[in-house]
């Protein structure tokens, strides 16, 4: 059996990749290999200024994504980005590791099959989990992203560190 590398996993890359922005395309090939991008471009070492620039672009319409404050918005904006980023469904079995789904052709630029994995695995969330289940942190002065993956769906902060903060935030008003 062979995971599927477009789910929740891809959504986590893109929240990675706007939090913390590569700004070399070594460090786009470290963040995809920690993200278990797999690519043979990025194992060999052949990410490029182009594919970091594609990725940027990428990023940017994928936060226009999780800033749509309407809910036809988000899908039209979903819907721009899988038209451009992504093919016909095909099975594949590239590496020999067993048959899987790829939403693009066997060989793409980094920049391109990071963009088809964050739009491809934004759609697959969004509709799977809930249209609203992306958002920036609600800790006052933070606006990072994030990915809700709570089971509830009633993540509002990036991170447990902000919600700790935003809680003390809360008491001490309460309080004074």
């Amino acid at each position: 059996m062979h995971l599927n590398p477009y789910g929740a996993d891809a959504v986590l890359l893109a929240v990675n990749l706007a939090t913390n922005p590569p700004s070399t395309p070594e460090e786009l090939a470290v963040r995809c290999e920690e993200n278990k991008v797999d690519s043979s471009h990025v194992r060999d070492g052949q990410v490029t200024e182009a594919d970091l620039a594609a990725v940027r672009v990428a990023l940017d319409e994928w936060l226009a994504v999780v800033d749509a404050t309407d809910e036809q918005k988000r899908v039209d904006l979903v819907n721009e980005m899988l038209a451009k980023y992504t093919e016909h469904p095909r099975l594949t079995n590239h590496a020999g590791t067993g048959w899987h789904m790829h939403y693009r052709p066997e060989e793409v630029p980094v920049g391109r099959l990071v963009a088809t994995l964050i739009s491809t695995g934004t759609a697959l969330h969004l509709a799977g989990r809930g249209i609203s289940r992306l958002g920036r942190c609600a800790t006052e002065g933070c606006g990072n992203v994030y990915a809700d993956l709570s089971r509830g769906g009633r993540q509002r902060y990036c991170s447990p560190a902000c919600s700790n903060r935003d809680a003390v935030r809360r008491h001490r008003a309460r309080t004074a």
